[in-house]
């Protein structure tokens, strides 16, 4: 049986060494640039190559994330790191882009690629796109359900997040870091927008919550359904945490790896409340089972705290100006870390004990005084947020050994031999002939002792045997050095995995034919846009209401656009689609299909890509600013750019509505009602929030405006431009049109 991959998170080379030695059969990190989390450590070139060979003498993998969107400057720049990563020998990439992704499956055919939850992967037709492009390995969607995960029917391997942050939105569906703060999720630059504060209101009038974090997430933890898990399929469990400390990485990692082994060694896999205990010292929002168990609202959310909350250690019985009083129910000692109920921290410099002595720890159960340098004014919970003693307990790193079996051969006459075996390569080396003893015959003892001295090697001797005669003189020496030879020719060759070198070519990039008329497209929402722009007569009319479709598609070039979580979309046959997830790619052969810009094309790459698998016109992701649009020649390519419109943020299998206004309860029907929900920030901008068919949409708090540029865009060689509405009226949407055309007139 093949068992389960258990794959970790590393930002550094010390991080690394604590998941290789905690027992992880895999490892993802990034490089200094492409990788979707900027801001860790990240490695070097230098390091990689180093983190390479390291983890491959210990017999793990090594994934390294290639994930974000990239842009037509950046495509040379992008493909020489990754044939540097190939000549490295790392074990596969994790990757978003989808043209990066089929230009490296040309150019790279036997390197591995995994498709990164970046690509939005929750349904069979966008995992058989990929199994298309070369992919061998799907990680899926956060918020797929361990059902939905059984029932896909695929060839690639699975891995799922089992532990660690949870994104609020769908990964690869959020724009608000980039629309709001200015920097891309898409590109490792999250602002983690869904960590902050806000208040949710509907028409206008605030709706009280008790927590002020309302899209802050639990943290993931599944170390109760490893059962469930592993005989679900899943080809890998992946723990989130690439930010996260070398101690937190390495003892997630290890109590991961015990109950995996537990449970193929037929034991109950089961971990110690102890052992929780610690990992929620270490780090925790409050854990969750997630959308893989069919947690929500509630069971999912954390809207009281969207950092790391740590444990109860007692309660405030009162403070002065001096002095903070409490009343342990935890173990205390200097140098701890500790959270009051107002929300300020401190490490433990200074404690005292009940009679206001100085003391180093006290015991739970005890009195314990603290010096107020937080100006605590209010009783309440405290909360230890860092445990010094376990931390100091995690540092210690035991390495662990490669078995390996060891032959000697010592026959007078003969050349002294010997030869190990790690179960995958098998080495045999001969050194001097072995000559008969005049005065002082070496030992078997001696010359096993000699044979064994491993040292600080990585490897442990699991069985020795030997053929060893008497009376025979065998210098040290010649021992050691045949030895030390053996061990380091066994180290390199584990160290420098082989593989087939295959490098191809760039293919040329192909084009559809070319529109060169210049269209002016529109998203509707509702009828009476539509007959706006009917009236306006627009080129071309986009409706995600089927309704609208149907009664209007034989009167004009109507568009059907397709859902972003697309789970049981039927067929089509010669119908106008919008498509705005992957998967319906592969449902929308053979209609004219127009790629939305939640595809997230960035690239001419990803633009030929698309054509080349049936769409007629792709949509530019909003994320490409006017910078990067200067360096693509867009007039070989049929691309639309939205030039004004409220863009979506989010989109969210969790509801706030049903959680904060209806208490979680059931048969919930509030976004029926026609009210306005939107939530504002601490800067009081607001954003609107829409519902459709259990998902929860995040919309911008204002227009995007471009139409100033569209002569700009235009000597570009685009020829498309979208107007998206919200909730303008026929004034408006008369005024706008009038605006555009102008722009594309004059």
């Amino acid at each position: 049986m093949k068992k389960v991959e258990l794959l970790s998170p590393v930002g550094n080379l010390e991080t690394l060494a604590f998941a290789v030695h905690n027992g992880c059969n895999a490892v993802y990190f990034a490089g200094k640039k492409f990788g979707a989390r900027k801001f860790a450590d990240n490695f070097s070139d230098d390091e990689i190559i180093e983190a390479i060979k390291y983890c491959h003498l210990y017999g793990v993998k090594v994934y390294i994330t290639v994930n974000t969107l990239v842009f037509n400057r950046e495509i040379d720049e992008v493909m020489d790191y990754i044939k540097f990563l190939y000549l490295s020998g790392v074990d596969a990439l994790i990757m978003q882009d989808i043209g990066l992704i089929n230009l490296t499956h040309q150019m790279f055919p036997n390197l591995d690629i995994h498709i990164s939850t970046q690509a939005h992967n929750h349904n069979d037709p966008g995992i058989k796109f990929f199994e298309e492009l070369g992919a061998k390995r799907i990680v899926l969607d956060r918020e797929m359900s361990l059902e939905e995960i059984k029932r896909l029917d695929t060839k690639l391997e699975k891995e799922v997040f089992v532990h660690g942050a949870l994104c609020v939105s769908y990964s690869g569906c959020c724009l608000f870091s980039s629309l709001n703060g200015g920097r891309s999720g898409n590109r490792g630059e999250c602002v983690a927008s869904c960590r902050l504060p806000y208040e949710l209101y509907k028409n206008d009038q605030k709706i009280k919550t008790d927590g002020d974090y309302l899209l802050s997430t639990k943290e993931l933890n599944t170390l109760n359904h490893i059962k469930e898990l592993i005989e679900a399929g899943i080809t890998s469990f992946k723990i989130e945490g690439r930010m996260k400390s070398k101690e937190y990485v390495g003892f997630v990692t290890r109590l991961y790896r015990m109950a995996i082994d537990k449970y193929y060694n037929h034991e109950d896999p089961t971990i110690s409340e102890e052992e929780i205990f610690k990992l929620k010292k270490l780090y925790n929002r409050q854990f969750t089972s997630g959308y893989l168990f069919n947690n929500a609202g509630k069971e999912l959310m954390n809207i009281h705290s969207p950092n790391h909350i740590g444990t109860e250690l007692g309660e405030v019985l009162s403070h002065d100006q001096q002095f903070i009083k409490i009343k342990l129910i935890d173990d205390l000692y200097q140098e701890d870390g500790l959270r009051f109920s107002n929300g300020e921290g401190m490490i433990v410099n200074r404690l005292y004990n009940d009679k206001k002595l100085l003391v180093s720890s006290l015991s739970k159960g005890e009195i314990a005084y603290l010096d107020n340098r937080v100006g605590l004014k209010e009783k309440g919970k405290v909360l230890k947020t860092l445990d010094k003693n376990l931390i100091k307990e995690l540092q210690k790193l035991e390495e662990k050994k490669i078995s390996i079996d060891v032959h000697v051969i010592c026959k007078e006459g003969q050349s002294l031999e010997i030869s190990v075996s790690d179960g995958q390569n098998n080495i045999k080396r001969k050194g001097i002939i072995i000559e008969k003893a005049i005065n002082s015959p070496t030992t078997k003892e001696r010359i096993i002792l000699q044979v064994s001295k491993l040292g600080n090697t990585p490897f442990s001797i699991n069985k020795l045997t030997f053929d060893i005669d008497d009376g025979i003189f065998v210098p040290i020496q010649k021992i050691n050095d045949l030895r030390r030879e053996i061990i380091a020719e066994l180290t390199s060759i584990r160290e420098n995995k082989k593989r087939d070198i295959i490098i191809k070519e760039k293919e040329p990039i192909k084009h559809n034919k070319i529109n060169s008329k210049v269209c002016l497209n529109v998203l509707v929402r509702n009828e009476k846009q539509l007959i706006a722009c009917l009236n306006k007569q627009v080129d071309n009319i986009y409706t995600d209401d089927k309704v609208l479709y149907s009664k209007y598609k034989n009167l004009h070039n109507i568009f059907l656009r397709l859902p972003r979580v697309n789970l049981k979309e039927p067929l089509f046959e010669n119908e106008k689609l919008v498509i705005t997830e992957i998967g319906s790619i592969i449902n929308a052969k053979n209609n004219d299909v127009v790629a939305d810009y939640t595809i997230n094309a960035t690239n001419s790459e990803t633009i030929s890509t698309l054509e080349n698998n049936g769409v007629k016109l792709v949509t530019l992701s909003p994320e490409i600013t006017d910078e990067y649009l200067n360096d693509t020649n867009f007039k070989d390519n049929n691309v639309e750019l939205i030039i004004y419109g409220t863009m979506e943020l989010m989109i969210m299998k969790y509801c706030p509505l049903k959680m904060l206004e209806n208490n979680d309860g059931n048969n919930c029907n509030l976004c029926s009602l026609g009210n306005k929900y939107y939530l504002k920030n601490k800067n009081d901008e607001c954003f609107p929030i829409i519902n459709t068919k259990h998902y929860t949409h995040i919309m911008h708090k204002e227009p995007l405006n471009k139409i100033s540029h569209i002569k700009k865009y235009m000597a570009l060689g685009i020829n498309n431009f979208r107007l998206e509405l919200f909730e303008e009226d026929e004034k408006t949407i008369n005024s706008l049109i009038d605006q555009i055309r102008m722009e594309i007139d004059n």
